[in-house]
Parts: structure tokens; sequence; C-alpha cells
């Protein structure tokens, strides 16, 4: 097993590193050993997750060997010793760091347990679950939520839970538990094979380790994160596993939504409590302050109090709703005596309620305790009140709107949903909402506790300067890492134009039209026939999809000959299959998806889904699953609900130069790469390995735009070519997939190493269509090594910028003594498997490996130089691969994007009457236009821009887009400088607009 040396610490990795792998295991350890944050992006597939664990793990045994464990890579295990130990519970020593690895799901941390047992470490661990994972009573499993916790807190106080009992004496006579990896079920089944409770005994297991496994909600919410007792949070290393979404689920997390049903049923159980705690004392005549039904009654009270107030609220506008800073919520509930103080009595009561409706459902007998899968509505109060009072603090207030909304029964279903509103009997409702704008509090506690340092990671992390903005946390260490596929390994083009020459764009002004589904469905309807086995399609959402498919169905091209709908057409190639709305119909449309793909009588099947959906987000298409991922649009959130609203509104006062940040995100770039983040993770369901190919496919012409192209993930960027002709894009994606079809028959299969995370995989998805789990992958990988001439290639798309270029040269102290690529693949394969390679010099990677693959990059209009020291042999063939004018890099505005529109305004020169005050060259006009206008509309002005210098587009037609553009009131300037660029010929014409659109303003 190879061994290397990065920055000092000697790290045991399975299998032969990929160069993408050394630079990512270096990024980690420079911020371990610094004490920096760090983003990292890697593609999925290539290997974060063990790079992740071994890296750590091996920084971790640094300090000291593994707790109770086997060294791994050669150290003994050991006890711990006295020193190791502090206090009468043996806590772990503050010296000896903690990592606590998060991921979304036990599913993902599923994977990633099974990834720690392919590697040699062997370190202390332990895995934390909520009791619906790992409740084994028989009664106290059939509940769930706040119910399944308040029916095992009234158990094990009453000592009435016969597992929980025997935990302690479990844990003394089986010390050397958590000295091997283990995951959920293994603690399950010794739980229901010898007793003991598994929550409790993970619980007792995380008191001491050396890497503690847990979801997110276990580090994010205040009150899971202050249950984890002797955790020294200074000295801990937090790593967030997928953590694409981690800004909006810190934002949730300390959100909350009042509904007004959940107001209702809390006022019903506070009466309840009322008559229980008279029945207790008229039987038991206990004087118990629990079964004091005064309290119950102030709660009462007070739960009808508010929701007195909230409907007697003034609203004057039911669109807008009643919106106010978020510190109003203190001045609000203060008028019914709710405050920082009486909070804590009102949370008090609400606990003693919660047990005592448990209590009251539960009915004790002689047997035990028969427990009642209730549900305790008061616990959302008590949420409420500990989000708005955090620790008695009120601070994080002014991060906050407070909202309540109007709703109407005939509400659409996008604003019911951001609302989440109850109708009953079409009476209006109002929901109270306290939404957190700014997810940087939660990573703020983190700092609070002085942790280490806080690694994210992710497959699509892009752009990185947003998420940290976002977060407000400062991340010194950054990498986006490329993929270890070669070129010919994947297709990835931007379709502007259908077969019949009609214009692919989803935006709201044209996704409606016949002609633009009529176009898409055609574009749909070729690439079934062109792409083997599995393919993807993904809408921005559901109402989209859903209309989509409708005409489909009913309706043929216009021009077309063939008798059938186009959804006939698609079908004989491909069966289809559609992502169903609820959840609880997806697990049987995985298995139609599989069944489709194993029937041999078509080419395979195409599964409909929507970015952000379940398709999108979890699951794995690995080879045959998923050849191919159309992706048919930008899903941007409806601008007009309240919370997007809101959002904008905050980020851009927050961004105003009168503010101490005034580089901080604007309101429409956030909406932007809301939108642009969301697509990325839809595209990545392809190309999960090394020998995996496919073809993505952007068919909106939106996607051309370079301010589009800047949000893409940046291991995509040197693929992307933009066809401006269809027959080409059918010409070359044939000639892909033949070629790769030839290749696989002709020789055989190789694996590799394959990090994907299959969340749904043991409950979902069948195993011969998702992807290989990580065990099997990890045995398929052995022996196999990355060409050397495949890395110098994909090194030529390097950037030397603020973010570190991930392929370094491949050893070293082999390059040292190789000239050429065959002489380096050479002295790699001489390699023993179990050598130890120095990857480093003083403790750093060396910069002489960087020299010889290093770009000498010049600034060109008309793209970026290719003559890489020692690639003169490849650049000439990857310009018939790659686009590369395109790619100008993602930190600095496109040169090319520049330049056309100065050409533009320049070349129409200054004719007719100059309107006073207004800019009258280009620079000057273009700087107000950027000021002005939000990304993705200064994207549609340049386009527009490009088709007046082409005159692609009627010219009466662009002057309106144009005019159309700039009639906002606060753009009126724009409308009216932009005539000095207008010919003479057309000038009437667009007076005639500017008129139109300042008299409409004046009205």
């Amino acid at each position: 097993m190879p061994v290397y040396s990065i920055r000092g610490v000697d790290v045991d990795f399975p299998y032969d590193a990929y160069d993408c792998q050394i630079t990512y295991m270096d990024r980690v350890l420079q911020s371990l050993q610094q004490g920096n944050n760090a983003l990292l992006e890697s593609p999925t597939g290539t290997g974060k997750t063990l790079c992740l664990l071994c890296s750590t793990l091996a920084w971790r045994r640094t300090f000291g060997e593994f707790l109770r464990g086997g060294g791994g890579g050669g150290g003994g295990g050991s006890q711990p010793s006295a020193s190791q130990q502090s206090g009468p519970s043996g806590t772990q020593s503050s010296r000896y760091p903690v990592i606590i690895y998060a991921s979304r799901t036990h599913s993902q941390l599923r994977q990633v347990i099974k990834e720690l047992k392919a590697t040699s470490y062997r370190p202390k661990m332990a895995v934390l679950g909520s009791r619906e994972q790992m409740c084994i009573h028989d009664e106290v499993s059939k509940l769930r939520g706040k119910a399944q916790n308040n029916g095992c807190h009234y158990l094990c106080k009453k000592r009435l839970c016969c597992h929980n009992n025997i935990v302690t004496e479990y844990m003394r006579n089986n010390s050397e538990l958590g000295s091997e990896p283990f995951d959920i079920e293994d603690l399950v089944n010794i739980g229901r094979t010898k007793g003991p409770c598994p929550y409790y005994i993970s619980r007792e297991l995380s008191k001491s380790v050396d890497i503690l496994f847990a979801p997110y909600n276990y580090l994010i919410d205040p009150g899971n994160r202050r249950s984890l007792t002797g955790i020294p949070w200074d000295n801990a290393v937090l790593i967030f596993d997928e953590a694409h979404n981690l800004e909006s689920i810190c934002a949730d997390a300390a959100s909350f939504d009042l509904l007004p049903h959940n107001l209702t049923s809390c006022i019903a159980e506070a009466q309840e409590c009322i008559q229980l705690c008279s029945f207790k004392r008229s039987i038991e005549n206990s004087a118990d302050k629990q079964f004091d039904p005064e309290n119950y009654a102030i709660l009462k009270a007070l739960l009808m109090a508010l929701e007195k107030k909230v409907s007697e609220l003034v609203i004057e506008s039911k669109e807008l709703g009643y919106t106010k800073p978020g510190s109003y919520i203190h001045e609000f509930l203060s008028e019914l005596n709710i405050t920082s103080e009486t909070s804590k009595k009102l949370i008090e009561t609400i606990d003693s309620a919660s047990l005592l409706l448990e209590e009251g459902n539960s009915g004790e007998t002689k047997a035990g305790v028969k427990a009642k899968a209730t549900v305790s509505r008061l616990e959302t109060i008590r949420d409420m009140l500990d989000i708005i009072f955090r620790g008695g603090r009120q601070d994080h207030a002014k991060y906050y709107r407070t909202q309540i909304f109007y709703f109407q029964f005939h509400v659409n279903e996008s604003r019911q949903a951001s609302g989440d509103s109850l109708q009953l009997f079409g009476k209006a409702t109002r929901t109270l909402s306290w939404w957190c704008f700014n997810p940087g509090l939660a990573m703020e506690e983190f700092l609070k506790l002085g942790v280490r340092s806080i690694i994210l990671t992710s497959g699509t992390l892009s752009p990185l300067d947003s998420l940290a903005m976002e977060l407000n946390l400062e991340f010194p260490v950054r990498l986006e890492n490329p993929h270890v596929i070669s070129p010919d390994q994947i297709w990835v083009g931007v379709v502007p134009v259908g077969p019949s020459g009609h214009s692919l764009n989803s935006s709201y002004r044209t996704r409606e039209t016949i002609k633009y589904k009529q176009e898409l469905g055609l574009v749909i309807v070729n690439f079934a026939r062109i792409v083997p086995d599995g393919l993807l399609v993904f809408f921005p959402s559901y109402s989209m999809m859903d209309k989509c498919i409708d005409f489909w169905k009913n309706r043929n091209h216009e021009h077309s000959v063939d008798e059938n709908t186009i959804w006939q057409r698609m079908c004989k190639h491909k069966q289809p299959v559609i992502e169903p709305r609820q959840s609880s119909n997806f697990p049987d449309a995985i298995e139609d998806y599989a069944a489709k793909l194993r029937d041999s009588s078509t080419s395979g099947a195409i599964f409909f889904a929507v970015c952000r959906g379940k398709v999108s987000e979890g699951l794995d298409f690995a080879d045959r699953a998923g050849r191919a991922v159309i992706v048919t649009g930008m899903p941007f959130s409806t601008p007009t609900d309240p919370k997007v609203r809101l959002k904008r509104d905050y980020l851009d006062k927050q961004a105003t130069p009168s503010n101490k940040n005034p580089k901080g995100l604007t309101g429409e770039e956030w909406y932007v790469q809301q939108a642009a983040r969301a697509v990325n993770q839809a595209v990545g369901r392809v190309i999960r390995h090394r020998h995996d190919y496919g073809a993505i496919i952007y068919c909106d012409e939106r996607f051309v735009w370079p301010n589009y192209q800047s949000q893409m993930s940046y291991w995509l960027k040197p693929y992307i070519k933009c066809y401006s002709k269809y027959g080409e894009v059918v010409q070359t994606l044939t000639k892909f997939f033949r070629d790769k079809v030839s290749l696989d028959s002709s020789k055989p299969k190789e694996m590799d190493c394959d990090d994907s995370i299959v969340p749904l995989a043991d409950k979902y998805s069948p195993q011969d269509i998702l992807s290989y789990s990580a065990a099997t992958a990890a045995n398929e990988h052995r022996g196999t090594t990355v060409p050397l001439n495949v890395t110098t290639r994909r090194s030529n798309y390097m950037k030397f910028a603020q973010i570190t270029p991930a392929n370094r040269a491949t050893l070293s102290s082999i390059k040292q003594g190789c000239s050429s690529s065959s002489q380096l693949a050479s002295s790699r394969d001489q390699l023993s498997q179990d050598s130890q390679v120095d990857m480093t010099m003083h403790g750093h990677l060396t910069e002489h490996s960087l020299k010889s693959l290093r770009l000498k990059k010049r600034a060109k209009i008309a793209g970026i130089s290719n003559d890489a020291v020692g690639l003169h042999d490849v650049s000439s063939k990857l310009q018939h691969n790659v686009d590369l004018p395109r790619y100008q890099g993602e930190r600095s505005t496109p040169l090319s994007k520049r330049s056309t529109i100065d050409e533009a305004c320049e070349t129409n020169e200054v004719i007719g009457e100059r309107s006073r005050g207004q800019p009258t060259t280009g620079p000057a006009f273009l700087k107000q236009a950027r000021e002005k206008l939000g990304t993705a509309e200064y994207g549609e002005f340049v386009e527009l821009m490009k088709a007046l210098k082409s005159k692609s587009m009627h010219m009466k037609d662009s002057l309106e887009a144009i005019a159309k553009l700039f009639s906002s009131p606060g753009r009126l300037p724009l409308l009216e400088g932009f005539r000095v660029f207008v010919s003479k010929n057309h000038l009437p014409l667009y007076e005639q607009l500017v008129r139109k659109y300042t008299v409409a303003n004046t009205n």
C-alpha cells in the first residue's frame, strides 16, 4: 500500500493516487496544520471521501496513536493512557484533536464508513443517529418525531426501558467497541442480539473518539450540539461533506413558519393538559407543580392572544404581506408579555406539557407502557421561542425578516409552498414567518466554540466566492479540482437552436409558446435516438415539466409528416419515467426506471425530472444508468415568492457601498448563483467514476452567455463548446457515442475507485442500476494507474490564480529525472505497492513539479494561448475537442463579452441628438448599464448588442427588446442614453419607444 509524504505527514492511501487526489490531500493537510478553514470542490468520482479520510486521520495520528484502536499503516493499537483521559468520565484529552465528519443523510454516512473500512486506519469511532433509526423498543420504535423522543424520555426516566438499563454494563464489558468501523445497522444488530439500546450506545461512544460521524443537524442545531458531551470543541475539526446546500440548511435551521393549524392544535393541547392535570390531582391528590393546571391555563391564554394578534394585523397588500425588520418580533411578542425572561418559563411549561401528554396518551399498565403515535404540536412553539430568544440574545435579529402572509384559497402552488399555508373550507388564513437571511449565524457559533478548522467539500460548490460570503467565514484554503477523466470521455455542448432553427430559451417570455415546446420536443426525440441506454432530462420546475409533457402527448411538430405525437416518437427510442412530486412514490419510479433499462426491446429509458428534485440531488446514475443529461433551462426561483424577494432585498442592502462590506453578494448575483448551483448538481448525475463516460447537453441559448458559463463547475469549463448549428451537434454527439460504444465492446472494462454516494441505495435503487458500492469499486481499483499523458493533457487547462491548480506533477521525486511522458509513466510503473513516495520538499509540494506543467497565459480576445511549456505535442489536438476561446476563467470579466459590446457601441457611432447629461461613449454607457442591470439582464443586453451588430435579429425587434429592458423607472437614463448609439435611419423608431415607456412611467 503506497505511503505518500505530504507536508511532512505520511498518508497511507489504498491505491496509487491521481494527481488531483494528491493535491486534494495537500489542501486538507494545509487547512489542518494551519488551523484554517477550507472550501474544497472535487467532482464525484475523484475519490474525495477517501482522500478526506486518509489525510485527516494521518494528521490526527501525528498527535499520538488512536484511542483503543489499531493505528493503521504500521501503528499498533493501544488503550488510552491516563494522560489521554480527563475527568471521571474519561473524556478525551484536548491535546488529541477530534474529527467530526458530517454529511446530510445517514445513507451518505453509511457510504463514508464503507470507505473507512477500505483504508488501513482504525481510529476509535462513533456514529450518531436518531431514535427513528436506532430505537429497538417494541412500542417506542413505532413512534416518530417528537413523540418518539418524549416516549423514550418518559420510559428512561421511569427506568422502564430494559434496553437502556443495561447500556452501562455492556459498555464496561465491551471497551473495544468502536475500534473497528461500524455503521448504524451494526449497532442495531448488537441491540437486537444482545439487548443494549443502540441509541445510547452511540451517545456513550461519542464521549471519547478520534472521529465522529454525524448528520448535519447534530452540529447546526444548538440543542443537538449541546447534547454532545465530552467533545473538546476548541480542538475539533469539522468536516461538512456534500456541503453544496449547507447555506440553505443553516438558514432554515434558524427560521420558522408558524402555520395557523399548528397554532390551533397547540391551543387544543394546552386545554388537554389542563384536563389531564385536573384528573390527576383528583385521583392522586398530588401537589406536584408539573400537574398544576394554572400553568397550562396561562399557556393557553398566551397562545389564544397570539392567534388573535396575528389575525388583527392590518395587511395592506395581500401579495406583499405584512413585512417588518427581524427585530420587530421582540416588540410583537413583548406586547403579549413574552420576553427573553418569560420565555424560559414558557419553555419549561411546554416541556412538562409534552411529557404530560405522552403520559396521558400512554396509559400505564402492569406490563409496562403502551405508547401511541401522538405528536405534540406544542413543540413547534418551543422551537420558535428557542430560535427567537437564542441564549437570551437578541442581536441576531437584524439578520431576519418578520412576515405575516394573508393567503386566499386560490393561491398558486409555488406561493403556497413558500408560505406552507393551510386553507380550510375556503377561509383565508395567516402564517407568521421569521426567516433568517444570514446562514453565517450557524457558522458563527462554531467560531465562538473555537473549533480548529472547518472544511466544506462537495462536487458542486462553485462559485466559491459567493458561498464564502453567504457563510460569512474566511476560507484561506480553496481548491477547485479537475476530473480524473480524459477529454474523450465527456461531451459538453450548448445547443441554442433546435432542428427547425427556432431558439431554445426557457425564460418566461418564450417557454409557454407552441414553437418552443415543439422545438424542445424534437431535440429530445433526436437525442433519445442518439444516446444509448439511460437519458436524464431536467426541467426548471415541475410545472414546466408537466406542461411540456402534456403538450408532447397531444401534439406533433407543425411541419412533421409523422402522424405520431412527439411523445410517441420519444417512446419509440426510450421508455419514459417521470419523477413524481410525492416522495412516497419515488421508490416506485426508480424501480420502474431500472426495469425499463433492462428491457432489451428499446435502446434504454428516459427519466424526466426537475432540478432540485430527488433525482438531481441524491442519486448516482453511473455507466448505463446515465449516459447523458439534458438541462432544458435555468431553474430560477419564482421572483415574486416572498422569501426570495426579501432575501434579495436583504442582500442588496448588505452590498451597498455605505455598508462595511462593499463587495458583498448582491440579490441578483445570489439569485443567478442559486439556479446555477442547482444545474451543477443535476449534471453531476453522470460521469461517476474514472472510466465512466457521458454527455452533458445544455438546451437553452442563455448558456452561451459568459456570465452563465462562469457559474458552471470548474471541471466542466474546459470541455464546453457552443454550437451555432444544430446539425453539428447531432454529428459530433453521434460520433462521440459511436466511438465510446465501439471501445466498450472491443476491450475489457477497467474499474476504478469511485466515491459515489447513493443515499437511497439499499432502500430505493436496484443494484444493477445505481453506481458501484464503495467496497466493490475499491476492489476493482487495485492495480490501475492514471496514464501520465492523460494527466498532462488535463493540466493544460489549469489556471494559476487564487484557486490552486489541481493537477500537480505526478511524482516530484521521479519527475526530476524524467523528461518525457513515456519516461514518467515508465518510472511510475516501477513503484511497488508498499513503496513510500515523497511528494514534498520541506513539507510543501515542490514548485519544480508545477513548472513543467504551468501555462503561459496570455489575455487575448480570441482565446487563451495554448503554448504550455512541455505541452506542444497535445495543444493542437485539444483545439479540436475543446472550445478554448470560450474559457476565460471565472474570476475576471470575459474579454470576449466586453469587447463585443464595446465594438458594437463604437461601430454605431454617435448619430442624432445627444441627451443632455447622458453617457456618450461606449465605456461610460457600459459602466452605467452594469450598475443598473442585474447579472442575467446584463447578459441579455450583451446578446442583443451582438444581434444589432451582426444583424441576426430584425432591427425593430432588437430595439424594442432593448427599450423594454431599460423601461423600469430606475433605468430611464439608460433608455435616454442609448439613443446616441442608434443609427439615423432607425432613430425615429427608437424615439417612439422612448416616449412610450417614459409616458408609461409618469402615469
